[in-house]
């Protein structure tokens, strides 16, 4: 759980800031949007191998963009 202290002379607005940058960088936003739903162990793994391959082919795209330019 995120906490921030105000301190001394800090108005609320540079409170508030501190604690949208603390939570943005402790991920608790996207943990909690993601727990919104249950999702069984086999999507899970579905989802993941789906991620897998668009990245393989968009790393594959830049290789071969790479190739391109150096040629």
């Amino acid at each position: 759980m995120t906490t921030v202290v105000l301190r001394e002379g800090e108005s609320q607005e540079n409170l508030l800031k501190r604690f949208r940058k603390s939570v943005m960088q402790e991920r608790i936003l996207s943990e909690v949007r993601r727990k919104r739903w249950y999702i069984s162990p086999s999507e899970k793994r579905r989802i993941e191998r789906q991620r897998a391959i668009r990245r393989a082919r968009r790393r594959q795209r830049q290789r071969e963009a790479r190739q391109k330019d150096l040629s």
